[in-house]
């Protein structure tokens, strides 16, 4: 069986998402889908996998619900079950970044796509952003990129308050690039960097993902492969299958063609020798 994978997200106001939690939970038995999917006042967010039937009926119906008819979902395929099971929670954020009275929905930084992403960040005086994790800028980023090294996206917001106190003592306002593997941790972390008075914030609409299957390789400013949080593990341009596997003591993903060594410390640091 061939599954097709969703990985999806909105912010939207959801007065009562554990109804809407309990109703998908219905929904994914009965389509046979797995993954996961959160649910939280703030929207939506998730990866799942099924039949083309399936996805197709769940995002249909996701859709359905309170400011969710724009739905931003990103398919691909995987020859073989990318998760183990369906999981549907209800948690405070649908992304973790700790900071009270932020709305992605209202707040975010402008969408670019894949080309206007591309001349943006050729611009010298644009500082580009990578808002993931030490372990996935590891396998692949962004030309000139910078990398924030956090263990966790709630880590985010003290980096960049440091990082924009330097800018303030250089009197600097720059354009501000931000990007992520779909876009939704983009969505959050501009709309904190707007509240924190930049205004020309920018981020790729869609994330790393969206740009990997839609502009041509030889045009890329991508380096590397772009991890993914299933069993694929990494993906490269036109959203190919990377040559990466997952250490199940440390969670972190190394090249196949490589020694892995780990003592499950949870460091976060990618490649790592204890």
């Amino acid at each position: 069986m061939s599954y097709t994978v969703a990985a999806l997200y909105r912010f939207a106001t959801l007065a009562d998402p554990d109804a809407i939690a309990a109703d998908l939970r219905t929904r994914c038995a009965d389509l046979g889908t797995c993954g996961t999917l959160i649910v939280a006042r703030e929207g939506i967010n998730g990866t799942v996998a099924g039949s083309a039937d399936a996805i197709a009926t769940l995002v249909a119906h996701i859709r359905t619900l309170p400011g969710c008819a724009d739905l931003d979902v990103k398919y691909s395929t995987a020859n073989s079950a990318p998760f183990a099971r369906m999981k549907v929670k209800v948690k405070p954020e649908i992304v973790t970044l700790g900071v009270g009275d932020l709305d992605p929905a209202s707040q975010a930084g402008t969408h670019l796509d894949p080309a206007e992403w591309n001349a943006l960040i050729a611009d010298p005086d644009t500082i580009l952003i990578d808002t993931r994790n030490a372990y996935e800028v590891a396998i692949g980023t962004f030309e000139g990129a910078i990398d924030p090294e956090t263990r966790a996206f709630r880590d985010f917001p003290g980096w960049f308050d440091d990082f924009a106190q330097g800018l303030r003592d250089q009197g600097r306002t720059p354009k501000i690039a931000m990007f992520c593997t779909g876009g939704i941790r983009c969505e959050k972390s501009t709309a904190l960097v707007k509240a924190r008075g930049f205004d020309d914030v920018y981020h790729l609409k869609g994330g790393i993902l969206r740009y990997l299957e839609e502009m041509p390789e030889s045009e890329s400013r991508w380096q590397g492969d772009c991890y993914v949080f299933d069993e694929r593990v990494a993906v490269g341009h036109g959203l190919a299958l990377g040559d990466y596997s997952t250490c199940r003591a440390c969670g972190l993903p190394y090249p196949n063609d490589a020694e892995h060594i780990c003592e499950a410390d949870g460091s976060g640091v990618w490649p790592h020798r204890n």
